[in-house]
């Protein structure tokens, strides 16, 4: 990848334009731009709508409300983060011939016709493992897919088989993880560390994304669109976490990502040469991300290492909420909102970049 040839290690920027103060502004979370770029891509199409649906899997980047019904810490349903929550507006979505944007399956407002235009089983602290989710008391990428199995037989009750086959064939299927996987499970275990390389586990991430493609493949899913790993090393919670009391990326888990990323790419294309029809993109997340972090000023931002919410160094989730001392009212000059997920104005920097890398899921 081009990022490999790029230092890593550079200092995030700030700078005391911080102090300025004015009325909040709203966040989103990273893959959920996925969504929107995907809503661009088809209004290229004059608004045809291409995409009868959106299907969406995963981790806390794109959990629009599942975690909120669990019995876990991981939620995003208290002050601040409900009104920094993720929405596409409805003239984005009617871009998409969607008449209102995929509800999280848990919530009370995924029955009737809402679920004709998808859904989204995603669960923060999810991951490519079962392990990881379990950790955390999150929905498994295996749970995921058995709740997928029971929509899909939802849907054919709601709208009859012919219309429910092509909505699944239709649709675009969005999954974000190995983030958590890596942050919040292995480089935090001591045991899988001592288990694995890096290298090792990855592979089994990748395993499971394979599997994971191969059983959606096998229930319909013909348009998949997977993220890559972000650089890890550079967000807020790693550098605190692991970063010995430095605010430079973390070199090593930034090139845990390239590699991974790498392997992702390989899998990913091998995937497709099995199944003829399956349209299958990788979403490159790692390389805007980090050129965005490395040169914030370039796209109009003050702030990179420190996130908006709280401290800005570690905070995230439940940690994140009105209360939380030190929280930015203006988030719009802040790379990040929490310590681990991009602010608004930093997604819509980063849907400008990967715009064109989408169009194979709708050619």
């Amino acid at each position: 990848m081009a990022s490999s040839s790029r230092n890593s290690s550079s200092s995030c920027s700030s700078s005391s334009s911080s102090s300025k103060r004015v009325a909040p502004m709203s966040t989103t979370m990273l893959v959920l731009v996925m969504a929107q770029v995907l809503v661009l891509i088809v209004g290229l199409s004059h608004g045809q709508g291409l995409v009868p649906g959106v299907m969406i899997f995963g981790d806390s980047v794109v959990d629009a409300g599942n975690n909120n019904n669990l019995d876990t810490f991981v939620k995003a349903n208290f002050p601040l983060m409900e009104e920094t929550s993720a929405t596409i507006t409805p003239p984005e979505v009617e871009n998409l011939g969607l008449s209102t944007y995929p509800p999280a399956y848990l919530s009370q407002d995924a029955q009737g016709k809402n679920l004709l235009n998808g859904a989204n089983f995603a669960s923060a602290a999810s991951g490519y493992l079962d392990r990881t989710a379990n950790l955390y008391r999150a929905i498994s990428l295996s749970q995921q897919l058995q709740f997928y199995k029971e929509y899909q037989s939802k849907v054919v009750g709601i709208a009859g088989r012919a219309k429910a086959a092509a909505l699944i064939s239709g649709a675009i299927y969005i999954l974000s993880a190995g983030s958590s996987d890596y942050v919040q499970n292995y480089y935090i275990n001591p045991l899988l560390r001592g288990t694995y390389t890096s290298d090792q586990f990855g592979d089994l991430l990748l395993q499971s994304f394979n599997s994971f493609a191969e059983n959606l493949y096998n229930l319909g899913a013909r348009r998949i669109g997977v993220t890559s790993l972000p650089p890890m090393g550079c967000l807020p919670a790693a550098i605190t976490l692991f970063g010995a009391g430095r605010n430079d990326c973390i070199v090593y888990l930034n090139n845990d990502a390239i590699t991974f990323n790498k392997k992702l790419n390989a899998v990913s294309e091998a995937l497709k040469k099995r199944h003829s029809d399956l349209k299958l993109v990788v979403f490159d997340i790692y390389n805007p991300l980090l050129d965005l972090i490395k040169n914030p000023q370039n796209s109009g931002f003050f702030e990179a290492r420190k996130a908006c919410c709280g401290t800005g160094t570690i905070e995230t989730s439940l940690l994140c909420n009105v209360r939380s001392p030190g929280t930015c009212s203006n988030a719009t000059g802040y790379v990040f909102w929490d310590s681990v997920h991009p602010t608004e104005a930093a997604n819509k920097v980063l849907s400008d970049t990967i715009l064109l890398q989408g169009i194979d899921l709708i050619s």
